[in-house]
């Protein structure tokens, strides 16, 4: 299929000139089929009056020869002028069929074997009285040649019909074939049209579903040239101008983030640098219900500073997920290095980590893809009980690469399984007598895996949570 060019028409002019194509095809074909059996009828009427017409004039020469001869013999016998002249008469009808036979296709050697019989028969008519009764005996005797003549003809006309019967009927049959194969052959030219205009109309559509699927996974910096017809380029200079616009209210947001967060953070330190006075007792001794005060304000300022500094690592993570810096790595080494980082942790927890699958090397950033396996790791530490197993699981799929982080810990709530990966979303089930989390770890991991072309998922499970990491691989 060659390559979609642009169209100065419409997707809909275009479906309409489709439409035109095939149902011209098709009309065509049968119109053709028409005006052929209509000269297929045409021929068979002619051929059936032709058939009537033979066998009409091969009886009528039966009926005028036993004309003839009652006449002839009529007129020796009683020596009558005027039967003399209805035996012409009768001769000349007869003659008339005969010649109708010739021109309807019958050979022109019977015509002559009766006419010289006729001739025959007609000298015989002459000669004096007292011959008559001779003549009369001769003339039977010449009538029983005309007999079998008659004969002949009768037969060689029922051949001809036949003959010319079979030979319409072999038309029709030739007919019919071509006409099969010239609807068949049509119809298979009708949809392979159908197809090809369908896959070639359908394609800029594809393109748009991809191009809206760019903008809805945050894949900004592509730009969205689609070519096809005029309808379709508008559209794809829309969803480009909306592209441009969603860099620029990201672009926004981001700088706006960063003031906020940079604006807070100064008189937040401020804050906490008093609350820090006021506790050592800089200004004055505090009475136990100040101390009180002083300890929850510096605990909410705390908790903002760190909201604070979570805010900006996340839109740093989002701004760093566009600049990827790809090197082969291999995958199977990355996910020790990142249980052996986080050794610690889960052993402090009581927990157990393995490591699953063969080696896999893949052109991806080392660096964020090792967050997005911390990520996650620490989020399965958080959540394992003691004496539970955390399993990393590294295998290749379809056009894939799979890395599933496995933990035995309480899961996912259902009611939050759709917000699990939004930015600052903490779940209802928190482990106990851990400190809250900040809720962008997993925002973070699907940035970066976002950013590699591939996702992630949260998979159903009996217990536990299952998160699997899905990134291309061309191998």
């Amino acid at each position: 299929m060659p390559a979609l060019r642009s169209s100065h028409f419409s997707f809909r002019q275009l479906l309409l000139v489709a439409f035109i194509l095939v149902g011209g095809l098709l009309a065509g074909t049968a119109l053709r089929s028409v005006v052929v059996l209509d000269r297929l009828m045409a021929q068979n009427t002619s051929a059936a009056a032709a058939s009537t017409e033979l066998t009409a004039s091969a009886q009528t020469l039966v009926e005028r020869t036993v004309d003839m001869e009652r006449a002839a013999r009529q007129s020796l016998i009683l020596g009558d002028a005027v039967l003399q002249r209805r035996f012409q008469e009768e001769a000349d009808r007869a003659r008339a069929a005969l010649q109708r036979m010739v021109r309807e296709g019958l050979s022109p050697h019977h015509e002559r074997r009766w006419s010289t019989q006729l001739q025959s028969i007609a000298a015989v008519l002459s000669g004096p009285a007292e011959t008559a009764l001779d003549r009369e005996r001769l003339a039977a005797a010449r009538f029983r040649e005309f007999d079998t003549i008659n004969t002949g003809i009768t037969r060689e006309v029922q051949q001809l019909i036949r003959d010319r019967n079979t030979n319409l009927r072999e038309r029709l049959d030739a007919t019919r074939e071509r006409l099969t194969r010239q609807v068949l052959v049509t119809v298979l030219i009708a949809a392979v049209l159908i197809g090809a205009l369908g896959i070639w109309l359908a394609r800029p559509f594809k393109r748009l579903e991809a191009a809206i699927t760019g903008l809805g996974q945050n894949r900004l910096d592509e730009p969205i040239d689609i070519q096809g017809p005029a309808d379709v380029r508008r559209l794809s200079q829309q969803l480009d101008w909306l592209r441009l616009r969603l860099t620029e209210l990201d672009a926004d947001k981001a700088r706006f983030l960063r003031h906020v967060s940079h604006e807070l953070k100064t008189p937040l330190a401020a804050v906490r640098e008093g609350v820090a006075l006021l506790e050592e007792g800089v200004a004055g001794e505090l009475s136990t219900r100040q101390r009180e005060v002083a300890r929850i304000l510096h605990h909410n300022a705390a908790v903002l500073q760190e909201r604070i500094e979570a805010l900006l690592r996340f839109n740093a993570a989002a701004f760093e997920a566009r600049q990827l810096r790809r090197q082969p790595t291999e995958l199977l080494a990355l996910l020790h290095d990142q249980v052996e980082a986080q050794r610690l942790q889960w052993q402090a927890q009581g927990v157990q980590v393995t490591v699953e699958g063969d080696p896999v090397s893949l052109p991806v950033d080392p660096q964020k893809l090792g967050t997005v396996v911390a990520n996650l790791l620490s989020n399965a530490i958080r959540y394992a009980p003691a004496g539970s197993a955390i399993t990393l699981a590294l295998r290749r799929a379809d056009g894939t690469v799979a890395i599933d982080v496995r933990d035995q810990g309480p899961g996912v709530a259902p009611e939050d399984r759709e917000r699990i990966f939004e930015p600052f979303f903490r779940g209802r089930r928190q482990p106990p007598d851990a400190p809250a989390g900040t809720g962008i770890g997993l925002s973070i991991v699907q940035e970066y895996v976002a950013a590699h072309g591939g996702r992630v998922r949260l998979l159903p499970t009996d217990g536990g949570a299952q998160f699997r990491i899905e990134v291309p691989h061309a191998g």
